[in-house]
């Protein structure tokens, strides 16, 4: 498939290539996923790595996301944080598996207790990518939860399936920084994020086939304003501003 060739064409390191196509062995479901969520074991050859699959057939459906999808957004947060090169997104494919198509997403061993509320004053700067970040893929579900220290002492952010929706739904624990001014290098990054999103981009060609048409128009636009008024955004007035429970 052409759209799946531009997809593996993209995730071309060796995480991600042992992701996509070593065997996948089911080891449990996961508890407390709102969706089916399994960790699995991936073996290519000699190697093998934990992992989280999430089949679509497992998705929940939801009043306002197309059915069936968010697999597909997880991966598309995935290209755009590589694209971006921030924040720490576990590498993350679209493939089949034993319960179907899915997300299949590299696991990262996180240390107990630590959440975005017990790190935000530590690492700001990182928790500004991340506001960034959410700013760009129109998140509706940044608890505190989904952003988790890793063993290897980096900040890993998790769970990007109500993403990318082309109607304003950002929905964040992370305001800390409301209208202040972007730095200045992630305002680089956004402008390269803009040349990446250009038709006939390897990134816009992958994108466009994992969102529909009109989310990717809205994802070329919130990347342009964001980078043109150079502040993060205020909380909505006409949206609840931080999902519930916050973390």
């Amino acid at each position: 498939m052409a759209g799946q060739n531009r997809l593996q064409a993209l995730q071309g390191d060796a995480a991600t290539t042992v992701l996509l196509n070593g065997a996948i062995d089911m080891e449990g479901l996961v508890p407390w996923g709102s969706n089916y969520t399994f960790l699995v074991t991936i073996r290519d050859g000699a190697r093998a790595t934990p992992a989280i699959y999430k089949p679509s057939r497992g998705e929940r459906p939801l009043w306002d996301f197309p059915d069936g999808t968010l697999a597909y957004r997880e991966v598309a947060a995935y290209l755009v944080s590589v694209a971006l090169g921030w924040p720490h997104v576990p590498p993350t494919v679209l493939r089949d598996g034993p319960q179907g198509v899915g997300m299949v997403q590299l696991f990262i061993e996180m240390v107990d207790g630590q959440h975005f509320f017990t790190l935000r004053d530590r690492h700001r700067d990182e928790m500004k990518r991340i506001a960034a970040f959410d700013a760009v893929i129109n998140n509706t579900d940044r608890k505190g939860g989904h952003v988790l220290l890793g063993a290897d002492g980096k900040i890993w952010c998790i769970d990007h399936g109500v993403t990318f929706h082309e109607h304003p739904k950002l929905r964040t624990v992370i305001w800390d920084f409301a209208a202040q001014r972007i730095p200045a290098a992630l305002i680089a990054d956004l402008d390269k994020l803009r040349g990446c999103l250009k038709r006939a981009e390897p990134l816009a060609d992958a994108l466009g086939e994992l969102l529909s048409p009109r989310e990717m128009k809205a994802l070329r636009e919130r990347v342009d304003a964001l980078s043109e008024r150079g502040a993060f955004p205020q909380p909505p007035e006409d949206w609840p501003p931080v999902p519930w429970p916050p973390v």
